[in-house]
């Protein structure tokens, strides 16, 4: 009795298992409300539009897992920019579908490399220079794709939207994704470092990190990711658009912050990016399903974001 309880107060104190609880419980709250009505079907699309939060939110964690004032703020423009260019050149076409991710790859980190140019070169925080790059390439993306809606190739929507057994197979490759992720930040000489860097900048450059490398590397890896996600959003939502990263800017910090991640650097959590996609998703939906009004949902999703932050975020790292 006292090892099951032992047991049940570890897992309790574990970051992630808030986000996954709260995402459990609004699930529940919605069948119930539905009588049981389309409960798979909510699961299968919590599944699918979490992968891209899941996506964006890997490399805005590794950035603030860098310390105070590290965030990038461009990710919405980089999706948008990296879609629209990787879009036009496939032109539909199946035989473009590698070359284009390689194109959308490539885009994220040109925006990589000079957000860390605009914060090195200037000496400017992170947040003003992010948000800087965000203009410029949001406006070379407007320029780029005219505004048009541009159809990814049938290969690419196809895979962006398959599904096995009623789960997604973009999100069966994510979790891949996020479990190599995870290897790299906690098996990894340049994991460890992203968290040297968190937990005390000077004692990192002290014991031979090159922090100005380290940080170079997980901005570029931040809009790559950006870049990936913008690419495969295209292919699912059935192309391009120019406000198709909007609604990331908030979310891809959202679900780092939810997940356990502490904003105060030196410690991130990688699983409860997942259950933070989930939960924030879950939610809108229940909400939706409960026909409240536009006003006290908005209300209701910041107090039950707020408590589920403070659950998660109550424990700092041992």
């Amino acid at each position: 009795m006292e090892s099951a309880q032992n047991r049940l107060q570890a897992v309790s104190r574990l970051p992630w298992i808030w986000a996954f609880l709260a995402a459990f419980l609004v699930w529940l709250a919605t069948i119930i409300f539905t009588q049981g009505q389309g409960s798979a079907q909510i699961l299968s699309a919590a599944l699918s539009f979490a992968t891209f939060s899941v996506i964006v939110g890997i490399g805005q964690m590794y950035v603030i897992t860098l310390g105070p004032g590290n965030v990038d703020l461009s990710i919405p423009a980089t999706m948008t920019f990296a879609g629209a260019v990787s879009m036009k050149i496939m032109d539909t076409q199946d035989a473009m579908v590698l070359p284009g991710l390689v194109i959308a790859l490539g885009c994220g980190a040109a925006v990589g490399t000079f957000n860390f140019g605009l914060i090195r070169a200037l000496r400017i925080p992170p947040i003003i220079a992010t948000l800087s790059s965000s203009f410029l390439v949001q406006s070379a993306a407007i320029a780029y794709g005219r505004g048009i809606k541009i159809k990814p190739p049938p290969m690419l929507a196809e895979f962006t939207t398959y599904r096995i057994a009623g789960v997604p197979l973009l999100a069966i490759c994510v979790v891949g994704l996020a479990v190599l992720m995870g290897v790299v930040l906690h098996r990894t000489v340049y994991g460890r470092s992203v968290t040297a860097i968190g937990q005390n900048q000077r004692a990192a450059e002290l014991a031979g990190i090159s922090v100005g490398f380290i940080r170079f590397a997980t901005y570029l890896l931040s809009a790559v990711l950006a870049g990936l996600c913008g690419y495969l959003l295209s292919g699912f939502s059935g192309g391009a658009s120019l406000n198709m990263g909007a609604e990331y800017l908030l979310a891809s910090i959202a679900v780092v912050v939810i997940g356990g991640t502490s904003v105060a650097g030196g410690f991130s959590n990688l699983p409860g990016l997942w259950g933070a996609a989930l939960f924030m998703f879950l939610l809108v939906t229940m909400l939706n399903t409960f026909g409240l009004s536009a006003g006290f949902r908005l209300i209701l999703t910041g107090v039950i974001i707020v408590g589920v932050i403070t659950l998660a975020g109550g424990r700092k790292q041992s």
